[in-house]
């Protein structure tokens, strides 16, 4: 089963305040007697579920076009955690151990992504070196951002960039049961931008066991060195 976990793009989606909303400007219109319909999309590229560029949150860091691919596909897990809205979830809110290397959080404060509200949560800094120290390379929540609405100095972006872990914001989680799944939730190759949309999906990955971020094997990382010296 596909669970598809991003926002439908319409001209009704909210973004962040100031933001650069989505329009589309028909250049060709089969309805009009054209050969073939062409439009063009214009947009901020931190539209419905998207990736974080380090360049978002960095000076002088790479942008999203250049970040390598292994962090927004593979094992992930969803974790439904209870928090108050316009509060920032704690290391001892998450109530299950972590058996992924991808997280991702479900805080139900953020519903209706045609509906822009402020009071949303977001992660606390220390939330975040605990994932780290859990091996967690992605996290995702389900809201416009990791840190709250009226943050300026933006805590949990800062140990999202020291901790080296992408940023996958804008889900909807609302109908998907925790567990363990394989997501797919890939960035545009464009190069130098702070963020990319993407279409975000669950598969059921029912052959995962619990017990911790999976490693490579020794016999898996000779092979991959032998490979490479060929």
């Amino acid at each position: 089963m596909i669970y598809d976990i991003s926002p439908p793009i319409t001209l009704d989606i909210a973004v962040w305040p100031g933001d650069t909303p989505p329009t589309r400007q028909v250049l060709l219109d089969m309805a009009k007697g054209d050969n073939l319909t062409l439009s063009t999309l214009h947009s901020t590229v931190h539209l419905g579920s998207h990736v974080d560029g380090p360049n978002h949150y960095g000076l002088g860091e790479p942008g999203i076009g250049e970040q390598q691919l292994e962090a927004y596909i593979g094992p992930c897990q969803v974790i439904h955690v209870s928090v108050e809205r316009g509060m920032r979830i704690e290391p001892d809110q998450m109530k299950m151990p972590i058996d992924a290397e991808r997280v991702l959080i479900a805080t139900g404060t953020y519903p209706d992504p045609n509906n822009f509200n402020e009071d949303f949560a977001a992660l606390s800094p220390e939330l975040v070196d605990q994932l780290h120290e859990e091996g967690v390379i992605l996290v995702g929540i389900d809201t416009p951002s990791v840190d709250l609405f009226e943050s300026k100095d933006l805590p949990a972006h800062k140990r999202f960039l020291e901790n080296e872990i992408a940023i996958l914001e804008g889900i909807v989680l609302k109908d998907v049961p925790d567990g363990i799944y394989e997501l797919i939730a890939l960035p545009l190759k464009l190069i130098g931008f702070d963020a990319s949309p993407v279409r975000a999906i669950l598969r059921e990955k029912g052959d995962l066991k619990h017990g911790g971020p999976r490693r490579a094997t020794e016999e898996e990382r000779r092979e991959e060195e032998r490979k490479r010296g060929e």
